[in-house]
């Protein structure tokens, strides 16, 4: 019979880790370039007197499919824990995608902005359900 290491036990933690990290990198990443895609449009329209990009549309669902991938994948409550302090960047960056959205399918009428609302509202019900989920398993 074999006796657990307890330094295999941190080996095992490792990969989680580093998935993690890759997942968050990826994250912040795809944040980063939806805010440049989105403040583009307007800012060559304001230098250039012409826009060189079109407002975002059908990659916003894409964009807001990103932290809901991320939430999915952290749904353990060991991997949804180590996500603590990344979660009001999470939710902010899903509100921010939903904003957008809506505006733009309100605005614009453009049906994959309502793809990308329906995907940020999910991903912000996920969030919800897994606090909730954690403060019942704290009690």
């Amino acid at each position: 019979m074999a006796m657990d290491n307890p330094d295999r036990a941190g080996d095992r933690a490792v990969p989680s880790e580093r998935r993690l990290a890759l997942r968050l990198g990826i994250f912040r990443w795809v944040f980063l370039l939806s805010m440049l895609r989105m403040f583009t449009t307007p800012a060559s329209k304001d230098i250039l007197d012409r826009e060189l990009v079109p407002w975002p549309t059908w990659d916003w669902p894409l964009c807001a499919l990103v932290p809901v991938v991320l939430i999915w994948l952290s749904r353990r409550p060991e991997d949804w824990k180590d996500l603590r302090d990344e979660r009001s960047r999470i939710m902010w960056a899903l509100l921010l995608y939903l904003l957008y959205a809506l505006m733009g399918a309100i605005g614009m009428g453009h049906p994959a902005l309502w793809i990308a609302a329906a995907v940020c509202l999910a991903g912000l019900a996920g969030m919800w359900h897994l606090n909730r989920k954690e403060q019942q398993s704290a009690q």
